[in-house]
């Protein structure tokens, strides 16, 4: 099985933690091809953590709730897939899950078998509670083979929070995603936290095994089980900008039942969408800090000031038709203007080449010019621009 873009879906976890039943799970899927989610590329619908009884049967399998899943997982797979959707669930490569339910720990094999047979397409594979004289790198491998072995097609997505340097060794195991962080929370400090802390690790981020930034909280809004503070429209928009930058899966974790109409137009934007999921899936980069210049507006002086490369990076990645996505990161609390040399970018001025660029969430045009590339004045803080640029002949 190979995967050729990120994977996109809605996952359980953030909103409903324990309180998930076969209704929600089937009313979230009929709301994804109502909602047109389905038709803008969402298509894995995910059963998280909580969701089996806390012993395996007399055969060593494990066991729907009965209370949650009545007719079972077979039975919320079919109605899944009779909707043109994909059907995920969730295990730990430990004794027992993150909540105390029973893991996969030496049961791999019977499992993959099992997940199989229910006709599960996605897995999310834990990393709780695991027997530490055996390595995370092995944990994964013993999972990957047997899934590969099971008889079915099974995403795997590897969930060990980037621990023991997952980055180097995870494609090895088979996986197809793999988490780079810690749990996500809705909040402007933990968007922020997680975005920042994946900037210097794109060189491991490849097609087939996709570096996984936890799912999104957009329209959460500081509800359901990692609701805090929430976030703004502005915050949201660089959350979900940044995810698809960085080519992260992009995993819906707020009620799709009840979204409002802020986090339908952020979630099912298709000019950013089709950023995330471009066929040549690059390595990102940042543009050389030391090329492009960061003003912050503190008053009547308007100085240049030294900044964190991290405040305001302006992030590229060249696509498969030869546009150029570029975004521009306010992480910073106050408000910026950018300057960035094309040459950064690979086009000197001896190219006669330059950029016409769309912002992918007003619209706007802009043109780089004499060279440089001026994105925005006073540009907001917890803010961000998005671009395709389109490369053409300088005048």
């Amino acid at each position: 099985m190979i995967v050729t873009k990120p994977p996109m879906g809605w996952n359980t976890w953030n909103t409903f933690e324990a309180n998930i039943n076969e209704q929600l799970v089937m009313e979230s899927a009929d709301k994804m091809v109502e909602l047109g989610l389905k038709d803008a590329g969402y298509e894995y619908v995910v059963i998280d953590d909580i969701w089996s009884l806390k012993e395996r049967d007399e055969n060593g399998r494990l066991v729907p709730d009965p209370e949650k899943f009545p007719h079972g997982m077979k039975y919320v797979a079919d109605y899944i897939h009779s909707k043109g959707l994909k059907f995920g669930m969730y295990s730990c490569a430990g004794y027992v899950t993150c909540a105390g339910y029973p893991g996969s720990y030496e049961h791999e094999w019977i499992d993959a078998k099992t997940f199989a047979e229910w006709g599960v397409d996605f897995l999310k594979y834990d990393f709780c509670f695991h027997n530490f004289d055996v390595s995370a790198e092995v944990l994964y491998r013993r999972m990957g083979i047997a899934l590969a072995n099971c008889g079915r097609d099974i995403l795997f997505s590897a969930c060990s929070w980037g621990s023991e340097h997952t980055r180097v060794w995870v494609k090895g195991t088979g996986a197809h995603m793999w988490r780079s962080t810690y749990d996500i929370k809705d909040s402007w400090a933990s968007i922020k936290l997680l975005g920042q802390s994946q900037l210097e690790f794109q060189e491991y981020n490849a097609q087939g095994s996709f570096n996984d930034m936890d799912m999104l909280v957009v329209g959460m809004n500081g509800k359901g089980f990692v609701g805090i503070t929430g976030g703004t429209e502005d915050e949201y928009k660089l959350h979900f900008s940044l995810w698809s930058l960085l080519n992260s899966p992009l995993m819906i974790g707020c009620d799709i039942r009840d979204m409002d109409d802020s986090a339908k137009a952020i979630l099912m934007n298709k000019d950013v969408i089709a950023i995330n999921q471009d066929i040549g899936a690059r390595q990102p980069f940042i543009v050389n800090n030391q090329i492009y210049k960061v003003r912050q507006n503190r008053g009547p002086d308007d100085s240049f000031i030294e900044n964190n490369p991290l405040d305001c990076p302006v992030v590229a990645k060249f696509l498969d038709n030869g546009d150029i996505a570029i975004g521009v990161f306010n992480f910073s609390d106050g408000n910026m203007t950018v300057e960035v040399s094309l040459d950064a970018l690979g086009l000197p001025k001896i190219s006669g080449k330059t950029l016409e660029l769309t912002e992918l969430w007003t619209g706007e045009k802009e043109y780089a010019s004499n060279g440089m590339l001026f994105l925005g004045k006073s540009f907001p803080y917890h803010a961000c621009k998005l671009y395709r640029a389109k490369v053409v002949d300088a005048k």
